[in-house]
């Protein structure tokens, strides 16, 4: 069965230095781990100096029946979700799609949660990035963290779940898309919403030379520098401003983005 000491050991091999890390895992791809997600957390604060990670509540949005024009969605078509919706509070617990490493470091003595009632991060060590989160540029506390030489960790996971990618779409002009989330009292717009991430491994040859792998248990942990990557991500969009979308028919926000760019 795999350690506490055996991934504190394959994070250490990574060299990432004394530098924070926005980590995305899915704890499951490596096998038995003894201790669990308490293991993989300790580790991953032992090693880095600070750690973030997103927490997204997307049960708290609404779509209405009218809005902007080449938004990404199709406005009256989600009735049912919206009898579903949750009025944001801070106590909300991470959204399941984000793993259950998410909200373990929610409940972590110290940790800090932002208030983005749909894309809130949480960290420990990393005060200085989440306070710069706001309502209009959800994804800063990514930009705190590359100008701290900070890392993304791929912890038996790929690209498409790589947020700091949408970040560097920010950067590279891509239109971004406006959201609603609904609140205890009423309902507030929340600019600043991504596009689809399905097809960010395409990204993967562009940033290759700079990739750290290991393999750990039955996957492999990669880490791959922030401010590198958010500059290989700027220049791809840039040379081409259809890559890194989806080919999927059915994808709103791929095909709002082709009709931007």
């Amino acid at each position: 069965m795999i350690t506490f000491e055996d991934l504190k050991a394959a994070l250490e091999s990574l060299d990432l230095g004394e530098t924070p890390g926005i980590v995305h895992a899915s704890i499951k791809s490596f096998g038995a781990i003894e201790g669990g997600t308490e293991a993989v957390l300790g580790a991953l604060l032992t090693v880095l100096d600070g750690l973030l990670m997103p927490t997204f509540t997307y049960k708290t949005m609404i779509t209405p029946e009218i809005g902007p024009p080449n938004n990404g969605l199709t406005y009256g078509k989600h009735r049912d979700l919206n009898r579903m919706a949750e009025p944001f509070r801070h106590s909300m617990p991470a959204d399941r799609l984000m793993g259950i490493l998410p909200e373990k470091l929610r409940n972590y003595p110290g940790a800090i949660l932002t208030a983005h009632p749909i894309l809130s991060f949480v960290g420990v060590g990393v005060n200085d990035a989440l306070l710069a989160q706001t309502l209009y540029d959800p994804f800063a506390p990514i930009g705190v963290l590359a100008k701290r030489d900070g890392w993304v960790l791929l912890l038996g996971v790929d690209h498409t779940v790589n947020t700091s990618i949408h970040y560097a779409e920010k950067l590279a002009g891509r239109c971004q898309f406006v959201r609603w989330a609904l609140m205890k009292k009423r309902i507030i717009e929340c600019p600043g919403f991504p596009g689809c991430s399905d097809g960010f491994e395409a990204i993967r040859p562009d940033i290759e030379d700079i990739t750290r792998y290991v393999q750990f248990g039955n996957s492999f942990i990669e880490a791959i520098p922030l401010q590198p990557l958010l500059q290989a991500v700027e220049i791809r969009i840039k040379e081409d401003p259809l890559a890194l979308l989806c080919q999927r028919d059915e994808c709103e926000r791929c095909d709002a983005v082709r009709t931007c760019a």
